[in-house]
């Protein structure tokens, strides 16, 4: 995609002065004011900012999407699809707004899991939102949709007709839909976080084929997004929130070589990317107080004298420490074809006869592609799901081999932090009964008391407060949440714990305190870590070692810095290549003040 590329000055889309506000019984409650801008066709404006800015409702209230108790107590959102006449949106009827929802202006939804129906297979979905608009035959409807998913990159575009959204990895159902999104030729596409979920690789695929399709077919996107890496590979304008309101905007050269506002600087400089192995990585916090009004006074301090290492000495294994974890030639493979007999004669290789090392007190970096088998590979340590063959030697006691009873005892030892922490806590159970939960169970403290004790504990040293233990999962923050995971992983003391995906879908101010988190964490207890992540910059940042994984298998491993630097196989120095140029450390010193 080609960066030269300029708009048309028409404007397909105004924003003016839009303010947003909740309606609680008498009470009024303002989520955004004050926001305008515009997006002209071909063109590509990336809004950003925190969770919670506002950027989400912003882009809802385009479509109407957000519940009756929205109000809008000023501005106009102005739709001008034949560059004339121009319609608010904000003020039109249900119906007339339902048919330019899919044909004038398409959607990308942040979870891609919630916006499918589970009952319905995934061809089923997109052909819908075609005849929905198009009067055009089922059979032509199917072809449409096949063309689509292969546009999309979905392997096996046939066959992916027919699979339910459970069958497909995280990375493939978003671009399903993607796929679904731009199916009746929107002008206007409204990207939620539509990579947020997609390895390096397959994110450039995606930001590549959204680049070309708003080129040729002048069609305008707004894109959602918490990665700055990608806004510079993709948009042409940018639009910076907090707190509801516009802290700046501009060209996306002008706000990444002299960002004016402070929170903009501290944004930028939050990236894993750009911080050397070992020290914090900077926080919102140390940058900017919160306060609007300030924004000429120097709060942006250069990295070099803002941090100080955090890592002491005991995190740094020895080579010699003994071996913790040992996997040998293990497979895990699911039954793909049967025979009349009914007999299984072809199997999908998730794992495909995988051996590797891990030493006490090291971390582990486990990367590849959406669907090469990292995460079936983590559960499967955990005997979270079986495996086909192979042995997994934990402290020299093969995992494989051991009983029900025996797995539940060494439960305290082995602990996982989720993806979804939302997902993967009980909303009717307060966060503090979650904690308290594992050790109820394994009766790890002395006493109840102790073990309420301990919770309080926990929650501090995930910096929350223990009086938020009585809340319920929907009342925190999806940063907050996955530190509620973590306290939870910590209760029994393991001394081994496994992150899959545990900050990929966090924005990247609240990424770097989780990360903090962990590595102060693993400081303090020592525990030995498997850290999954499609994020490259987050793997080399966090881990000691790194293992490649592709198709179900390892086609190389080695010391962080000496695969980024010295990569050897084809596959690594694809994903390295995919990285956005700047979140490479040399980039760090082009947003000190």
């Amino acid at each position: 995609m080609s960066k030269n590329w300029r708009p048309d000055l028409e404007n397909l889309l105004t924003i003016e002065d839009l303010g947003i506000a909740f309606r609680r019984g008498s009470q009024v409650q303002w989520a955004t004011s004050g926001i305008s801008f515009s997006i002209g066709r071909g063109e590509i404006v990336a809004l950003v900012g925190e969770s919670g800015s506002g950027k989400s409702i912003t882009a809802m209230s385009v479509l109407g999407l957000l519940p009756p108790h929205a109000v809008y107590p000023s501005g106009r959102i102005l739709f001008s699809p034949d560059g004339t006449k121009k319609t608010n949106l904000l003020h039109m009827p249900e119906e007339k707004l339902r048919q330019i929802r899919g044909a004038g202006i398409g959607m990308v939804f942040q979870e891609p899991m919630t916006s499918l129906n589970p009952v319905f297979t995934c061809g089923e979905q997109v052909m819908e939102v075609i005849r929905q608009h198009e009067k055009i035959s089922k059979k032509e409807a199917r072809e449409k949709v096949t063309s689509l998913f292969g546009q999309v990159q979905l392997p096996e575009p046939e066959t992916m007709l027919g699979r339910y959204p459970h069958q497909l990895s995280g990375g493939q159902k978003q671009r399903v839909m993607i796929a679904m999104a731009i199916a009746c030729n929107p002008l206007l596409l409204i990207a939620d976080e539509p990579t947020t979920a997609l390895d390096v690789t397959v994110q450039k695929t995606i930001l590549d084929l959204l680049g070309n399709i708003c080129r040729e077919r002048k069609m305008g996107m707004l894109f959602i997004t918490h990665d700055l890496s990608v806004v510079q590979q993709i948009a042409d304008k940018v639009v910076v929130m907090y707190g509801g309101k516009m802290m700046e905007s501009g060209s996306v050269e002008a706000i990444f070589s002299n960002p004016a506002h402070p929170y903009t600087r501290a944004l930028l400089a939050c990236r894993p990317g750009l911080q050397p192995k070992g020290q914090p990585l900077p926080v919102v916090s140390d940058f900017w107080d919160g306060d609007a009004a300030v924004t000429t006074r120097n709060v942006f301090p250069r990295l070099s004298t803002a941090v100080t290492p955090v890592l002491p000495a005991m995190v740094q294994f020895e080579k010699e420490a003994r071996c913790l974890l040992q996997v040998e030639n293990l497979s895990v493979w699911y039954p793909r074809r049967k025979n009349w007999l009914g007999k299984t004669v072809d199997y999908t290789r998730a794992v495909d006869n995988i051996s590797f090392d891990l030493l006490e007190g090291e971390t582990l970096g486990i990367v590849g592609e959406s669907g090469c088998g990292k995460s079936t590979l983590g559960r499967a340590l955990l005997r979270l799901i079986p495996a086909t063959t192979g042995r997994i030697l934990y402290q020299g006691e093969d995992l494989l081999t051991l009983s029900s009873r025996q797995l539940a005892d060494l439960r305290t030892e082995m602990q996982l932090v989720f993806q979804d922490p939302y997902s993967s806590l009980n909303p009717r159970q307060r966060v503090g009964d979650a904690i308290l939960e594992p050790m109820n169970y394994h009766k790890t403290e002395v006493d109840r008391q102790s073990r309420k004790d301990r919770v309080g504990e926990l929650l501090s040293a995930v910096n929350l407060s223990p009086s938020l233990r009585n809340r319920y999962p929907h009342a925190f923050s999806g940063g907050q949440r996955q530190r509620i995971g973590i306290a939870r992983a910590l209760a029994l003391r393991p001394g081994f714990i496994l992150f899959d995906e545990s900050v990929s879908a966090l924005d990247v101010s609240v990424q770097a305190q989780v990360l903090n988190l962990i590595n102060r964490l693993k400081a303090e207890l020592g525990f030995t870590a498997i850290f999954i992540s499609h994020d490259l910059g987050v793997v080399r940042y966090i881990a000691d070692r790194i293992v490649v994984m592709e198709k179900g298998q390892i086609v190389e491993s080695g010391e962080a810095e000496a695969l980024f630097t010295h990569p050897r196989h084809p596959y690594t120095r694809k994903l390295l290549e995919s990285i956005p140029i700047n979140s490479l450390p040399s980039r760090a010193l082009h947003i000190m003040p």
